[in-house]
Parts: C-alpha cells; structure tokens; sequence
C-alpha cells in the first residue's frame, strides 16, 4: 500500500463529505478471504502500537491495590482499589458501565484473581480483560505512565468469528499524514499475521463515519 495513494483517497473522502458538526472518524475496513476462521491458528487478536494517536482520548481503568493507588489516580481516567472489588462483584449493572466507558482496563498482577472473579463475567465476554499482550498486567512497582500513554495509541485487531477487520485510524482534524500512517501501519501489521498474508485480503476500504467507503487496494 503505498503512502501518496492513501493520501489521495483521504483527500477524496474529505472533499466529498458533507460539512458535520462533530469531527467524524476515519474507518478502515479490511474484508478477508480464503481463510477458516474455524481453525484458531487462523484468528486474528493482537494489539498494535501506532506512530500516532488514532484523535481521541483513550479511556483507561485501573484495577489496582495501594503500592499504585497515587499513580492510578495521576494518569488514568478511573481508579478502583482492591478492598472496592467485592461491590462491583455484586453490581453487575456498574460493570456493564465501566465496561462501556473504558477502552481499556489495567490491572495489579497481585490483584488479578480479585480482578477475575469481581469483573470477569462482564469484561471477558467484552474483551476488556487486563490484557498481558497489551502489558495491561502491572507488577506493583510498575510505572504507569508510559503504559497508558502507549495506550494512547494501540488498537487492537480482531477477527475471530468475522471475516473482516474494522478500526478507527483517524479523526477529521488530524493531519493526513498521520492518518496515512496509521492505516499503512494497521494494514502491513495486518498481512503479517495473516497465513497467505495478502492473498488473504479481499478488499482494503476507507470510510469517515457518515459517508460511503472508497477502495484503497
């Protein structure tokens, strides 16, 4: 996927769009093809760190004890102690909450069981767990602030049951450049881990949330 055709498309779509009064997101859409999602080798599910930020403020939740009480509370958007865990265990509904209001949650490595057992029924099925491969599981002297900043700007890929890939890459007010970048960056990450890497891809599309998708490959 070469830059200078990413940013034609991107020119294109913000030319043909309608003036909003939000700034809409750019969407990529990657179909897939010759690929059986049945077997598990086959799925996609990994996070990706981005040059950039994809222009919105990424949501994070802390489910920690005290050794990271002071730093949670400085660098993440919610902060839930240990000794809290067991009223959320019986609240249901406020999970549900959290879980729609944060993109991602980090945990104390201590804590996971406390973790599993308080807020696993609503956050596995949503796929929000704490997730080692994203390093959202801390040792309790771990330092949070490079980790949330970094999730400023990951996104996590899936495609399990779907054959299709779909994530935000950009925000109208970015420059086209980052955008570029971020799409070229989703995509080759993409190819790498599929098996027949791009014989897998069908179509590679962009859309802005209110318009139509125009092929990019």
């Amino acid at each position: 996927m070469k830059k200078e055709e990413v940013l034609k498309i991107i020119k294109e779509l913000k030319e043909k769009s309608s003036k909003r009064n939000f700034n809409q997101s750019y969407d990529l859409i990657i179909t897939l093809g010759k690929l059986d999602l049945k077997k598990p080798d086959n799925q996609l599910d990994f996070f990706q760190t981005l040059h950039f930020s994809r222009g919105k403020d990424v949501r994070v939740c802390a489910l920690v004890d005290t050794e990271l009480k002071a730093q949670a509370e400085e660098n993440c958007k919610t902060t839930i102690l240990a000794d809290d865990f067991p009223k959320y265990a019986k609240d249901k509904k406020t999970v549900k909450k959290l879980a729609s209001e944060h993109d991602y949650f980090i945990a104390q490595a201590t804590v996971m069981p406390k973790v599993a057992q308080a807020f696993g029924r609503v956050l596995g099925p949503r796929g929000k767990m704490p997730n080692p491969k994203a390093g959202c599981v801390v040792p309790p002297n771990a330092n949070l602030k490079p980790l949330v900043d970094k999730l400023q700007k990951t996104v996590r890929i899936m495609a399990k049951t779907s054959l299709m890939v779909q994530a935000v890459v950009g925000i109208e007010g970015m420059k086209d450049e980052e955008v570029a970048d971020n799409i070229i960056n989703i995509y080759d990450s993409v190819l790498h881990h599929l098996p027949g890497g791009k014989s897998n891809v069908k179509h590679a599309l962009l859309k802005l949330t209110m318009g139509k998708p125009v092929k990019l490959e």
